[in-house]
């Protein structure tokens, strides 16, 4: 519950990056609305393919599907007000709003972490234990270990957001960062905030930690199993499917861990340094997700060409029968 009778402001200013030369407001507010546009078109291809298509119905594409409504859900909860910010220089943000963007910012940052998690233990089953991947990881299971993610990410965002709720906010409300988070805001109380910065920092590292741990185990073993395999041309393939999910994992979760290790330890970044990297981890993975793990497969993109030929032949026949209208 909010301290509505300490709290006397009732809207955020979202600054942005703080050193950012206006005559640069145009370029940035168009590169993330082609990244915000992009991202949602990819993500949304892939939601419908997966509900459309019977032969994607399978666990893999399970943990894609869950991994592409996560990056939906975070690239339109962050970036249209990164862009209304830079675009219509709308950098007003209601109380109430704010604390709601956190929430939801928080929810699916966390939800992808889990997701990422699952997918690191469906390789590992399906290279290093190919006899028992088809017992252990049904659609079932998939269902079940989504859920938990998603159920599980909805209760660690809660109690962090109502911590900081019980702060008092009475003073200054420009917040350094393109949307609300729980860092930029809680440094804004005007009473102490250390014990809500110690509970988040457990459970960010919680959330981000513990999914990495995994994620590092399983893909050494990973590691270890593929280069037992005799086949040069197998270890390629595996090796090149594997290190373009490592490339994103670190993107993922290195620059937060960064972040919020220097935070607790003191170490000074600028804002501009500390936004760009959250910034960075954020938005990208979502945009390239789609090319990384789906539209480089060749089952969805057997599924993609079907579908492109039915278009074609479908606006072929829609010509035809136009034409033969008209004259």
């Amino acid at each position: 519950m909010l301290q509505e009778n300490w709290t006397t402001i009732k809207e955020f200013i979202l600054v942005g990056f703080p050193d950012l030369d206006p005559k640069y407001y145009g370029l940035v507010s168009t590169t993330f609305f082609f990244v915000y546009v992009t991202t949602v078109v990819g993500n949304c291809v892939l939601v419908i393919l997966f509900v459309k298509e019977h032969s994607l119905q399978k666990p893999m594409y399970g943990i894609m599907f869950s991994l592409a409504l996560s990056d939906i859900g975070f690239s339109t909860v962050a970036l249209p007000k990164i862009i209304a910010k830079y675009w219509f220089n709308d950098e007003m943000i209601p109380f109430h709003a704010c604390f709601m963007q956190m929430k939801l910012i928080h929810y699916f940052g966390t939800v992808s972490s889990f997701v990422l998690m699952i997918m690191a233990l469906d390789r590992y089953l399906a290279i290093c234990n190919p006899l028992r991947y088809s017992l252990l990881m049904t659609n079932r299971t998939i269902l079940s270990l989504n859920g938990i993610a998603w159920l599980s990410s909805f209760i660690v965002t809660t109690v962090t957001v109502i911590h900081a709720s019980q702060l008092p906010f009475c003073g200054p409300n420009r917040i350094i960062q393109c949307y609300c988070d729980q860092t930029s805001i809680v440094i804004l109380a005007c009473a102490s905030s250390s014990s809500q910065v110690v509970v988040a920092f457990i459970l960010a590292m919680t959330v981000l930690l513990g999914p990495l741990a995994f994620i590092i185990y399983s893909y050494t073993h990973i590691i270890v199993c593929v280069m037992q395999v005799t086949s040069a041309g197998g270890r390629r393939k595996t090796f090149s499917t594997c290190s373009a999910q490592l490339c994103i994992i670190a993107i993922y979760y290195f620059p937060r861990c960064g972040v919020y290790f220097s935070q607790m330890l003191g170490v000074y970044l600028t804002p501009n340094l500390r936004l760009s990297l959250l910034i960075f981890c954020s938005v990208f993975p979502p945009f390239i997700n789609p090319f990384i793990y789906c539209f480089r497969n060749k089952e969805i993109n057997h599924v993609l060409n079907q579908w492109a030929e039915k278009l074609q032949m479908g606006i072929k026949y829609f010509t035809l029968q136009l034409l033969e209208t008209l004259f």
